[in-house]
């Protein structure tokens, strides 16, 4: 095994592991009125978060929120418009 190997092997893992962390969320205003789905929040100026909220394809940004991690099956059944299955 020369050091193109272990450099391949390397990086192939690498990308193996940072596919396997993966965090869903919803977030919702604190009155609960939207939801939004996302798996990236970026912090904005004053407090704010930004996300791009999966289910419209929509940039939301939000001066006060709730999030709430959520399952994988929770995310991709409220992207569907369903409930997730106990």
């Amino acid at each position: 095994m020369n050091v193109n190997d272990v450099f391949r092997y390397g990086v192939g893992a690498i990308l193996v592991l940072a596919a396997g962390c993966t965090h869903y969320y919803m977030v919702s205003d604190p009155a609960g009125t939207k939801a939004y789905y996302t798996t990236d929040i970026d912090t904005a100026r004053g407090g704010a978060i930004k996300i791009k909220d999966e289910k419209t394809g929509a940039d939301v940004t939000l001066q006060s929120s709730e999030v709430k991690e959520i399952s994988r099956d929770e995310y991709e059944a409220a992207l569907k418009g369903r409930s997730a299955k106990p």
